[in-house]
């Protein structure tokens, strides 16, 4: 069963960086196309970027070049870079594999003005 704990949210001040972790377990992880979400306070959770299994990448409409994802298949580990974070970015941040399987509980990320 596959298991997944992210890592790396906090408190940072607008225009700053995160970078966030996804260590994934239970199955053979180079196999699996893998993305980051989001879910804002009253919102619905989105898609922030996604990741294939041979690492070709694809964004969320709102990340452009500012969120980069990317993975290490030695270390089971999917990544967020997160650059010129805004207020609007603050969220509860999720890794899964695609299609969707069991969430895990997240990572907070908080942006102040």
């Amino acid at each position: 069963q596959v298991q997944l704990v992210e890592s790396g949210g906090g408190l940072v001040e607008a225009g700053g960086s995160l970078t966030l972790s996804c260590a994934f377990s239970g199955v053979d992880f180079n196999n699996y196309n893998m993305g980051w979400f989001r879910q804002a306070p009253g919102l619905e959770r989105e898609f922030v970027a996604g990741i294939q299994w041979h690492s070709q990448r694809y964004s969320g409409n709102f990340a452009n070049d500012r969120f980069t994802i990317d993975r290490d298949d030695a270390k089971n580990t999917v990544y967020l870079q997160m650059n010129s974070l805004s207020p609007e970015d603050t969220a509860v941040y999720y890794c899964n594999t695609i299609p969707n399987g069991v969430w895990g509980q997240g990572t907070q990320v908080t942006v102040s003005e």
